[in-house]
């Protein structure tokens, strides 16, 4: 499996698109505007591909000096639970580490919330409804 950082509008960013939209969009009955997706040309696009083959994906954008949200993360369905989206989650940390982040944040959905508590995130405050379910904001120092 090779983790990479990806770029805006190229072949890897469609299949990122694809995959997000499969996992985190459809199934709540949503999709994304242009606007959207063009606003994601600053972002940092993070993949994980098996030959050209994208497993997950997320992203992180910058939400304070010192503070990175992390957004959009997605594992193929067969896939979960094999160690995707840790090694995901360990290089977005080591990419937000060297860029000098100090704080990693994210809205997760609730039913991801156990998957992070695994790799060191704490629930912040109540829940909230985005996306049409329920979210947790979430955080880990690094």
């Amino acid at each position: 499996m090779a983790l990479k950082i990806i770029d805006h509008g190229s072949a890897e960013y469609q299949q990122m698109v694809k995959l997000r939209d499969d996992i985190l969009r459809r199934p709540l009955g949503l999709t994304f505007s242009p606007e959207e997706l063009e606003g994601e040309k600053d972002n940092m696009l993070i993949a994980a591909f098996e030959d050209d083959r994208i497993l997950g994906c997320c992203m992180l954008v910058e939400e304070y000096p010192g503070t990175v949200k992390l957004r959009q993360m997605a594992v193929l369905n067969d896939l979960q639970g094999k160690g995707i989206g840790r090694a995901l989650m360990n290089f977005a940390e080591n990419i937000a580490r060297d860029r000098g982040y100090k704080i990693l944040r994210m809205h997760a959905r609730a039913n991801a919330v156990g998957f992070y508590e695994k790799v060191g995130y704490k629930v912040l405050g109540e829940p909230f409804v985005e996306v049409t379910i329920p979210h947790y904001v979430m955080e880990k120092q690094l």
